[in-house]
């Protein structure tokens, strides 16, 4: 390859890694593997070494691929957030270990699991957990202190703390809450995490904490970035004193040389399927401090740590069928089951085969070899057919349901094939599931498996039947004593007080989530009124749009919907309207912010009264923010509101206002 050929090469390669960049660090949407990023980052590199001239300052290899959101206040590191050099072989590795033993002879390494999640700061002054921030381009992230607060096992308060302390730790979901979240999406048939770095990555993001705190998250800290009143001087000192203030920490291995660091790096790559979190490598680091200063870093990477990426297992298996699912609002998803084969630490016989469009681009035969791995080491996906089947026969997506029987439909733009059958058998389960979920009607006790037994026995057939139910109906199931099945029904008696935004959420009309429903109550005031209204009346809500607003209409204008909402006024659902906030209040144009504890109200009972008033409260602090309300204990919130010159009241000067 000559000059000319590689500066076309150069430019294509920096234009694709900065397109994946954007979709990896800030908007947690990948659309490659980590190990298709890293091949062209490599080659990347290995042409702006052979061709020095072609290396632009800006080069992706020259810099962390993320950047400060607007979303989020900025935080501009002290210490900057450095990325790490990658290898991928044992090769790279021992030329890795020539390079230290160069400066350092008698260096000693650290190996530790390298952790696929999101990398942030927390920082502590005396003990107090202050402020937390994303990476972001290693130099300037994002303020998530609320999110990070919502973390369980992030400590708020380190006892014996130094004067300052800032640490650096990987923010992930366990696959056991990423498989929960994901179960969640499919049945509310939303575009499910693509696996559990994205997961976290979008959850710590979040502009509501309160979703962050459903998310299940969990940290591990592995470095101390800056410490006052504390001097240590190894890396292994380091972790060993962020356990005893309470961190949670991995394990480690200190090893003499690259062969035990091979060793160890081998196994953890063969233990990888009994962790609870992914793993995508393993880090290793010079552990003595003094050594790190003589070994400096370039303007990317430390030269005193090196990371090792594993390569993605991907392996052939046979599709022996094809099984279709019936989802809540119809959809026809087809699932893939194959002869079982041990991938990443676990068997796999199933994986989603997403649509019948991406049947058609694969060209999948029942009998055909199938190339499949695991996508970010949890969900197993296929990458392609590796051979046919002999006399394969595309597998023809079904022109009827098979749950009932009825016509199938696939709307122009969409991937999805539906059943056009609003009674269909499997739409039911799926809908009731959804119907007494704790968002929507939240009826405590009515399970997946209460509701199959329900169903089964044809005492349910809609959700109006379920405010039919006796506690006689209910004690006839298997496993269900009289007592708890007269707690069953005061649970669904209580329900019926609910108000009439958690009903529209529980209806499962297609794109409309839980926020949309509570805007939808806040702009109508009763069931009729929404009953009655059109698309473009829909449109006219702040945040709708015209997919939004027609599917409202098209619902409502069902035949079906109405004899629902009919027999649901009949066994005295109340549909109580939401509280509307007051036009032209005290309040009006006024955003508050509580934190701490008020001396006499509860903070849910200080915010309807702002609300009642006019005001609007937020979760968080911004530049928008007029008041933040705080009471004792008042934490990042106060603080934060500080450094921006907001107004802080108490309780009693919210009621002055008031007066």
């Amino acid at each position: 390859m000559d000059i000319n050929e590689a500066k076309i090469r150069v430019e294509q390669l920096s234009k694709e890694l900065e397109y994946h960049n954007n979709l990896y660090y800030n908007q947690d949407e990948p659309e490659i593997s980590d190990f298709e990023y890293d091949q062209m980052l490599r080659e990347l590199e290995n042409l702006e070494e052979k061709f020095p001239s072609l290396k632009r300052a800006d080069s992706p290899t020259n810099r962390v691929g993320g950047s400060a959101g607007a979303k989020f206040s900025p935080v501009v590191h002290a210490v900057p957030m450095e990325s790490l050099h990658d290898s991928f072989s044992d090769d790279e590795l021992r030329d890795f270990d020539r390079r230290v033993r160069e400066t350092a002879p008698d260096a000693k390494y650290v190996v530790e699991p390298k952790f696929d999640g999101l990398s942030v700061s927390c920082e502590y002054s005396n003990g107090v957990f202050v402020r937390g921030s994303t990476r972001g381009d290693g130099v300037t992230g994002e303020d998530v202190t609320e999110n990070l607060m919502t973390i369980k096992s992030l400590p708020k308060r380190i006892p014996n703390a130094p004067e300052y302390l800032e640490v650096r730790g990987e923010v992930y979901m366990s696959f056991k809450s990423f498989e929960n979240l994901v179960k969640r999406q499919e049945e509310n048939e939303e575009k499910p995490a693509k696996n559990p770095r994205n997961a976290a990555a979008g959850s710590l993001r979040q502009k509501n904490a309160g979703i962050t705190a459903e998310r299940d998250l969990d940290i591990f800290v592995f470095n101390i970035q800056q410490a006052r009143g504390v001097t240590l001087t190894s890396h292994v000192q380091s972790l060993d004193y962020l356990s005893e203030l309470g961190f949670p920490t991995s394990f480690y291995k200190v090893c003499s040389t690259i062969d035990e660091v091979i060793g160890e790096i081998g196994r953890i790559g063969d233990n990888r399927g009994e962790y609870d979190y992914a793993i995508d490598g393993a880090v290793v680091k010079v552990d003595d401090f003094s050594q790190r200063e003589l070994l400096g870093s370039t303007a990317k990477y430390p030269k005193w740590a090196e990371a090792y990426k594993y390569p993605p297992e991907e392996k052939t298996t046979r599709l022996l069928e094809v099984e279709i699912n019936v989802g809540r609002t119809g959809v026809l998803t087809p699932v893939g089951v194959f002869e079982p084969v041990l991938l990443a630490g676990t068997t796999v016989s199933r994986a989603t085969l997403h649509n019948k469009d991406f049947i058609e681009e694969k060209g999948i035969c029942v009998g055909d070899t199938v190339l499949i791995r695991k996508a970010g080491e949890i969900i197993p996906e296929v990458l392609s057919v590796s051979e046919h089947a002999k006399n394969a026969v595309p597998f023809e997506f079904p022109s009827v349901c098979p749950s009932c029987g009825s016509p199938v439909s696939k709307e122009d733009g969409e991937a999805a094939v539906r059943c056009t059958n609003t009674d269909c058998p499997a739409q039911l389960m799926r809908h009731l599931i959804h119907f007494v979920s704790r968002d929507a009607m939240d009826i405590d006790g009515l399970g997946p498996a209460v509701l199959e037994q329900l169903v089964a026995q044809g005492l349910v057939k809609s959700p109006a039947d379920l405010y039919r139910l006796t506690a006689g109906d209910v004690s006839s199931l298997e496993r269900k004593a009289e007592k708890s099945a007269n707690n069953l029904i005061a649970a669904v008696e209580k329900s019926k007080a609910n108000e009439l935004y958690r009903l529209i959420f529980a209806l499962g009309i297609r794109n409309i989530g839980l926020k949309a429903a509570k805007l939808i109550c806040e702009n109508f005031v009763t069931i009729d009124d929404i009953m009655a209204a059109r698309a473009e009346d829909f449109e006219r809500i702040e945040g709708f749009g015209r997919i939004m607003a027609q599917s409202l209409e098209n619902y409502f204008s069902l035949e079906s919907t109405a004899e629902l909402i009919s027999q649901l006024k009949a066994v005295g659902l109340e549909m109580k309207p939401s509280e509307q906030r007051k036009k032209g209040g005290v309040f009006e144009g006024m955003t508050f912010v509580l934190t701490g504890t008020l001396p006499t109200m509860k903070r849910s009972e200080a915010s309807r009264l702002i609300e009642q008033n006019g005001g609007k409260t937020s979760s968080s602090v911004s530049k928008k923010t007029t008041y933040v309300l705080a009471g004792e204990d008042a934490g990042s919130k106060l603080t934060k509101a500080q450094s921006l010159g907001i107004k802080i009241i108490s309780e009693q000067e919210l009621l002055d206002m008031l007066r």
